[in-house]
């Protein structure tokens, strides 16, 4: 085996470990609550065949065909997820443009859908494994809540010492898992091969006509075997298209559907073994070895889940649609491995109220789905957007693809909506508090920008009056950073104001985040002489990097430009935002910008500029 080839299996077998962990451990809950006597379909053959069709047919339309065939083309520079196609489709449009507005609004409400998803994956992933203790003996039912809380609490602990050794064992762990859910899928199977008649979709219609109302209903609950199936599209940066298709076909797509119809036909032949069909399918003695394997597996899916947060989180900051909160890298070598304080411990304390709140896994189901099909959804409508103005497909074909897709997200999302009042309304919640922050720091950022824009001075109209009249000048390198790389810093202003004098050299720095997630090497720092010892360097950076403001110096020498630290001066602009009424804004809405202001990290924090050669000068803005 050569080693591109060597290369190509350790990416599926990484890929199958990272990707798949949430969409791969749903055989524990999802044909379970399918299965749910609540829905008020008897168990019969034909219910069966029909649901089980449903299941098949939806990771062939949703995950095969929306996402493998489709989603995943849409990337922007190798990088996927609900941001990444965002900042895509916001070239298609001016900067000003009420279309730009619609797909930032539309991208911002599909990433505060993913937080909503996020907060309930590890709590029905975790439960439902644990909740295996049960069926071992119902005396260990007492116990299944605290030890799935001090799981999830020694998970969400050992975040901010980062996951590089537990993570080697993600991939080989989750093969074994595929590999055992298969097995165990073939036995019953052998014994029942007539549920592979489910294949056929006219039982999934057959279904659907017969019951109507009920089997809308349960498409809510089928929903359930397609959860994760935005983690494909998100983390194709990471181990690129190939292997996650490959890892797909050859060994999730085939685990999953054999432990499906597996527990289907062990339903058939044993009606009663509908109450937790994926662990009375094993013979006892591999029971309490299969209830540690599924939850290993889960911890790994909320590890995912988790992961995704902060890196979701991240490239929201970049983009402008959260405040700079810290960020810790946990790995030297993997950049793409990181650490977000604020996310992670207001992540664990929603999923241990959720946890407390609704007690079992069959009640957290019922809460489950509502924000992923949303995510699908708004997917789906930024897709059309890459279709028609980047793509150029045909028109009609276009219509006729985007009509099947949300065709299919509808259906499944407002099965879902009959579910917000039995616990679909914790995920809406979540959502609606998440875009409400999203969009309210987006715009309120604006607002600001706008305000500082107005009342700059162009700076080479500065730079040339200085000219006319020097001020007094002394050793060293003075650098301010703005916002507006063509108008004139206030931190500049109020220094020379106050203090009457500039440095020998004064650098005008600006960083400008772009739409691609990576900026190349040699594009990303731009010089430029104003004359009169007056620079202007912009640093670019794509929406998946962090800019490092003393190694961008450091590279100015590649362009004849070097720094002394130890002779270099920062000088930072702290606003002091103030609420108005008749601002940009609603006045709730500017309390609300004003508060999370307060959470950001100073910007010498963020862009790693040393403490003591930082001089912060304050202003005030009304909003």
């Amino acid at each position: 085996m050569d080693s591109s080839h060597k290369k190509l299996s350790a990416l599926t077998v990484g890929a199958i470990g990272v990707v798949f962990g949430d969409i791969g451990t749903s055989p524990l809950y999802a044909l379970k609550e399918s299965f749910n006597p609540a829905h008020g379909i008897p168990l019969s053959e034909a219910s069966v065949l029909g649901i089980l069709s449903l299941v098949f047919w939806s990771l062939m339309t949703l995950v095969t065909v929306k996402y493998l065939v489709f989603m995943m083309r849409a990337d922007n520079r190798g990088e996927g997820g609900i941001l990444a196609l965002t900042a895509l489709a916001q070239r298609c449009y001016r900067v000003s443009s009420r279309g730009r507005w619609i797909v930032t609004s539309l991208g911002i409400f599909g990433a505060a859908m993913f937080y909503g998803d996020g907060i309930i994956t590890p709590a029905i992933s975790v439960l439902s494994a644990v909740e295996g203790l049960k069926v071992l003996s119902p005396n260990l039912q007492q116990f299944v809540l605290p030890i799935s809380i001090g799981i999830l609490i020694g998970l969400f602990a050992i975040q901010r010492h980062g996951t590089a050794t537990i993570g080697r064992f993600f991939g080989p762990t989750m093969v074994v898992w595929f590999i055992v859910i298969a097995a165990l899928g073939v036995i019953q199977l052998v014994k029942n091969p007539h549920v592979l008649a489910a294949i056929n979709p006219q039982y999934s219609f057959q279904f659907l006509f017969d019951h109507r109302f009920a089997a809308f209903a349960v498409l809510g609950s089928v929903v359930l075997c397609v959860t994760g199936a935005e983690a494909l599209y998100a983390d194709m940066g990471h181990f690129g298209n190939r292997p996650i298709r490959m890892g797909w076909y050859s060994l999730v797509w085939p685990a999953l559907l054999l432990n499906y119809f597996g527990q289907g036909a062990l339903v058939l032949a044993n009606p009663s073994a509908v109450e937790n069909p994926f662990f009375l399918m094993m013979p006892s003695w591999a029971l309490l070895p299969m209830i540690v394997l599924a939850t290993v597996a889960t911890i790994i899916a909320s590890q995912a889940v988790i992961s995704g947060a902060f890196s979701m989180t991240k490239q929201a900051i970049q983009l402008g649609y959260l405040p700079r909160f810290a960020i810790s890298h946990t790995s030297e070598k993997e950049m793409g491995q990181i650490y977000v304080p604020f996310v992670n411990w207001f992540m664990l304390a929603a999923i241990v109220l959720l946890v407390l709140g609704f007690k079992t896994s069959d009640n957290l189901a019922a809460a489950y789905g509502i924000a992923v099909t949303m995510t699908m959804l708004t997917a789906t409508l930024l897709l059309y957007v890459i279709m028609t103005r980047i793509w150029r497909w045909n028109k009609w074909m276009v219509l006729v693809l985007t009509v099947v897709l949300l065709s299919n997200d509808l259906m499944f999302l407002g099965a879902c909506l009959l579910k917000v009042t039995d616990g679909g309304w914790f995920p809406l919640v979540a959502g609606i508090i998440m875009f409400t922050v999203m969009s309210t720091w987006w715009r309120g950022r604006l607002i600001v920008r706008k305000h500082s824009n107005e009342g700059a001075m162009p700076l080479k109209l500065f730079v040339d009056s200085i000219a006319i009249s020097p001020p007094h000048k002394v050793a060293g390198t003075g650098i301010f950073m703005t916002a507006n790389a063509d108008g004139v810093p206030s931190a500049l202003l109020h220094n020379l104001k106050h203090n009457k004098v500039l440095h020998e050299r004064v650098v005008v720095l600006s960083v400008i985040v772009e739409d691609i997630p990576y900026v190349p090497k040699e594009d990303y720092v731009w010089i430029e002489n104003l004359n009169n010892g007056f620079w202007k360097i912009t640093g670019h950076y794509g929406f998946k990097e962090t800019p490092d403001i003393p190694s961008m110096l450091t590279d100015c020498k590649l362009q004849s430009m070097s720094f002394d630290m130890m002779d270099t001066t920062f000088f930072i602009n702290r606003e002091t935002l103030i609420a108005t009424p008749g601002g940009g804004m609603a006045l709730w809405r500017e309390h609300l910008f004003v508060w999370m202001s307060h959470l950001a990290a100073k910007a010498s924090d963020y862009f790693r500029i040393p403490t003591n050669r930082v001089v912060e000068l304050g202003t005030q803005v009304e909003i």
